[in-house]
């Protein structure tokens, strides 16, 4: 069974963020060994200089196509090339919605595969964002399905700067879908919740839902309120 602390990517997005506000975040995270770190794209290179130098296991997440997810295919290519070039581990991409409303699947997929097949060159593990507030079940069903048949890694309901985060409707929904899908194909494809999750009972309800990662800013809070 998986430590409860390796449930957490220790996130700070806020655009107001300074360099004290990720050192800070950094070392927290190292401190309590949580699974990774998520940042925005200019803290990478020295986040992975400071988790290298400090000998931790905990990974680098960059944030890319954040947080709306509707510029370019290739804008988001280039972002992410720059991040894994910084020593990112883990990228957090936001699926194009617009273009899933509208049922445009090609596109789409088209997106999901050519990053992953980027992310997955470079060793690096991609994660889908799928904004889960602006969807139907149907369409959630549907995302889903994308990124599994595409190469994702992980499936992520939210960015949190939308009009809902994760809840644990959403997530059992996720679950069942991901794994129908990925049973098939012999894959492991997770599920991260994120938005909104900020005590010990969120955390726990999203991993009784089925969440395999949670996205917390208050990923210190809850596993103080843990150990408690």
């Amino acid at each position: 069974m998986k430590a409860f602390n390796k449930y957490f990517d220790h996130t700070l997005l806020k655009p107001d963020a300074t360099p004290s506000h990720i050192l800070r975040l950094v070392t927290e995270a190292v401190n309590y060994d949580f699974a990774s770190v998520c940042v925005n794209g200019s803290h990478v290179r020295s986040i992975r200089r400071f988790i290298d130098a400090a000998g931790s296991d905990v990974k680098v997440a960059a944030v890319a196509g954040f947080p709306l997810g509707a510029m370019s295919t290739n804008a988001k290519a280039y972002e992410i090339q720059l991040a894994l070039e910084d020593g990112a581990h883990e990228i957090d991409m936001v699926m194009n919605i617009g273009q899933a409303k509208a049922g445009n699947r090609a596109y789409v997929e088209d997106e999901i595969y050519s990053i992953a097949r980027m992310c997955h060159e470079d060793g690096a593990v991609l994660k889908v964002i799928i904004e889960t507030c602006l969807l139907s079940q149907a369409e959630i069903v549907q995302a889903c399905k994308s990124c599994v048949e595409c190469g994702a890694d992980f499936v992520k309901t939210s960015t949190g700067f939308s009009s809902g985060g994760a809840t644990v409707e959403d997530v059992k929904l996720m679950r069942r879908t991901v794994d129908g899908i990925a049973t098939e194909q012999g894959r492991n494809v997770q599920i991260k919740a994120s938005g909104g999750i900020r005590t010990l009972k969120d955390a726990n309800a999203m991993i009784d839902a089925g969440a395999d990662r949670l996205g917390c800013s208050a990923s210190v809070e809850i596993l103080e309120e843990y150990i408690k």
